[in-house]
């Protein structure tokens, strides 16, 4: 009987426990508030894009942001007008309808410019801010381009161009334009052996006349006084010639009658001298 009792209770205690985890019913008002917070916040949000966009169209009719000054500063070669005229940028044309990068891009279509920011100065100014490129020698690659002070090909020589800059020779067209890393990499490196050569007292830039490739011996300097070929090979470049430098002052006066200056071996400087007509007959 008591097992009987004992059983009952708990039944009716779990019949109570049931009854207390039924669901409650939606609460109307909570979610009403939620639905009128997320209608408000949409709204704001429209009117900001609304507004937004009444007050881009504000800005673009507005007068006082009309361009009436264009700063150009960086150029040595190329005028104030050659880069106004590059941008394409109208006097009172809106500075917010200005698309800058490619105004840039526009700009940097002339071979003369490496690098060109274009940047805005509220209320009515744009500021254009150069890189231009610094010739430092001419290649031959059946036309005369200019190369840069970074080893870049960038320009084919006109009638307006100067010409004095060391000649470097021995490239191929097709090989260069496809920017080959064996020929860029060798093309940097005639870029530091003319800066080099520039500040060098004995053998300087003054002194050579054309820088030549060919695939089996390296590079080779041709001097403007007789002409000859002075081997440097593949690499080491100052350091033979500061090797070359010791007894160059005795070499000069013989320039007319050497062949070739081979500074190829180890310590050594090796010099061959033409052979006369007269003897070569013989």
């Amino acid at each position: 009987m008591r097992d009987l009792k004992s059983h009952q209770q708990k039944t009716r205690k779990v019949r109570r426990n049931r009854r207390k985890q039924e669901r409650k019913p939606l609460e109307v008002r909570k979610f009403l508030h939620r639905a009128l917070r997320v209608g408000v916040a949409l709204f704001s949000a429209a009117l900001v894009v609304v507004g937004g966009f009444f007050l881009v169209q504000l800005l673009m009719a507005s007068d006082m942001f009309r361009i009436d000054t264009i700063d150009v500063t960086g150029n040595t070669r190329l005028t104030r007008e050659q880069i106004v005229l590059l941008s394409d940028i109208e006097p009172g044309v809106n500075t917010f309808s200005l698309d800058l990068g490619m105004i840039g891009h526009k700009i940097e279509e002339n071979p003369w410019v490496k690098q060109a920011r274009v940047q805005r100065i509220f209320p009515r100014q744009v500021k254009i801010t150069l890189v231009e490129r610094k010739p430092v020698a001419i290649i031959n690659l059946g036309y005369l381009y200019y190369l840069d002070d970074h080893g870049e090909i960038f320009k084919v020589l006109d009638s307006s161009d100067q010409l004095d800059f060391p000649v470097v020779t021995g490239f191929d067209y097709e090989r260069a334009q496809q920017h080959e890393t064996e020929y860029a990499q060798l093309l940097k490196q005639i870029v530091t052996l003319i800066a080099d050569l520039k500040q060098r007292k004995t053998l300087n830039l003054a002194q050579v006349s054309e820088i030549h490739r060919t695939a089996e011996n390296g590079l080779t300097l041709l001097t403007m006084n007789g002409g000859v070929a002075i081997k440097l090979g593949w690499d080491h470049f100052a350091r033979k010639i500061d090797r070359l430098e010791q007894i160059y002052a005795q070499l000069q006066p013989k320039l007319p009658i050497l062949d070739y200056i081979d500074l190829n071996v180890d310590e050594k400087v090796i010099v061959r001298i033409q052979r006369s007509k007269t003897s070569a007959k013989s």
